[in-house]
């Protein structure tokens, strides 16, 4: 029987070639779209596979960081509370105004964001001007009025509140690093930049499998002794989370039907996911279909999870695919899924690998089987400590309420209240 830390690393090898090629082949790259017209652009979630390079410096000009007077500051040099400077107030500078020269002695009221005037080298903040508020601007006026006069009461350094250009990223600066995922904030900085398209990874496509004779379509009706399949759904949605893209099929318990799915969608996939027929029983259809092919099937001493397939299936012609086979259990499929490919598949699409992990203490006793690594749902209780679920595999329901995975390694066969477990965060 193989431990959960060699079959982790099986899995690990067995990607490690598709990992290589997905992350280095620009051939695998396309090109899309920073912004779109209408719904999520397609850039989101895309992971670069080229770096970007600023064609503009940002910001583009000098800007002001508050909403005050765009001054110099040596017409202040004496500005005193008990000796204020007095300065006529000049021309506006509102966002989108093209900069002007700023006449000596002046001050010209500037708004966040709007160009500093030539000439000026600080902004003092309006509220600490006399007066705190501008004078006769608004109401669709942009100017104040002619012979208007602002004092100051204090001096100001040369830069105070003023955005130099180029202090976010110089024209020609590296803007963003091949390899890095496009999230919101990296969209905006290539929008500012004015970076319409980016080359980015071709999605990773993955072929997921169902199988089982007793299973239907959720919203079909049920014979006696059908289930709804919730494989499809529940690993097709975990997947995708990982940034792949899915192509599903569901195949009943005959070998045929398994190898059928798996050749018409086998050009155009770069990996195959299969749930169902892996284990002892005389309808193994998965092992039945793939073992031939080359993918092997193990037992794992994990619980749920046991029996497990994982290999390179060698079909007719050039094609060569990598095979990941889970237990058909939701429970134990969707376990399967956290331990051995969901880290693999977060790390290769640029996403970080492992959920987050914390020690705490058990509410109550628990017991497990010694010889196996058990995996238990739990939540965790208002004093930190958490409360196990039961083990059985077909407890779907309770998964869907659990927070956290709650680990029992092998060699363990109780614990008791207060005991520190490791456990998985998966409410995240």
């Amino acid at each position: 029987m193989r431990s959960y830390a060699e079959h982790q690393r099986a899995v690990h090898e067995l990607l490690d070639p598709l990992a290589a090629r997905y992350g280095s082949d620009e051939s695998h790259s396309v090109a899309v779209p920073v912004t779109a017209a209408v719904g999520p652009s397609d850039a989101l979630g895309r992971v670069l596979a080229r770096e970007v390079h600023s064609p503009v410096a940002l910001p583009g000009f000098d800007n002001s960081q508050m909403d005050g007077y765009a001054v110099r500051s040596h017409d202040l040099a004496e500005a005193r509370p008990g000796t204020p400077v007095r300065l006529g107030v000049g021309p506006t500078s509102a966002a989108g105004d093209a900069p002007f020269g700023l006449a000596p002695g002046t001050a010209s009221p500037v708004m966040t964001g709007a160009a500093i005037p030539h000439g000026a080298d600080a902004v003092v903040p309006i509220e600490a001007a006399d007066p705190s508020a501008f004078i006769g601007l608004g109401a669709g006026r942009h100017d104040s009025p002619d012979g208007s006069v602002v004092g100051f009461t204090a001096p100001v350094a040369p830069g105070t509140f003023i955005r130099r250009a180029g202090s976010d990223i110089a024209a020609g600066a590296l803007l963003l690093a091949a390899g890095t995922r496009l999230g919101p904030a990296q969209l905006g900085s290539l929008a500012a930049a004015g970076v319409t398209e980016v080359p980015v990874r071709r999605p990773l496509r993955v072929l997921l499998i169902s199988t089982g004779h007793e299973l239907r379509a959720p919203g079909l009706p049920l014979r006696p002794g059908q289930i709804h399949d919730a494989n499809t759904a529940m690993l097709g949605s975990a997947l995708r989370e990982c940034g792949v893209e899915v192509v599903e099929a569901l195949a009943p318990d005959d070998a045929a039907s398994v190898r059928a799915a798996l050749e018409a969608s086998a050009p155009t996939v770069d990996l195959v996911v299969t749930t169902g027929g892996v284990s002892a029983g005389a309808f193994e259809v998965v092992r039945e279909a793939l073992a031939p092919l080359g993918v092997e099937f193990v037992k794992v001493a994990i619980q749920p999870g046991g029996p497990q397939g994982l290999g390179t299936a060698r079909l007719d012609g050039p094609i060569e695919l990598p095979i990941v086979s889970f237990p058909g259990n939701p429970v134990s499929a969707l376990v399967s899924f956290e331990l051995f490919l969901r880290p693999v598949l977060r790390r290769l699409v640029g996403l970080a690998p492992d959920r987050h992990r914390a020690r705490l203490p058990l509410a109550h006793d628990v017991v497990s089987p010694r010889a196996k690594h058990q995996v238990r749902r739990g939540v965790i209780d208002g004093d930190g400590a958490v409360e196990v679920g039961a083990p059985s595999s077909h407890l779907l329901h309770a998964y869907a309420q659990a927070t956290v995975l709650v680990h029992l390694p092998v060699g363990v066969d109780a614990l008791p209240a207060g005991a520190a477990v490791d456990v998985w965060r998966i409410d995240d």
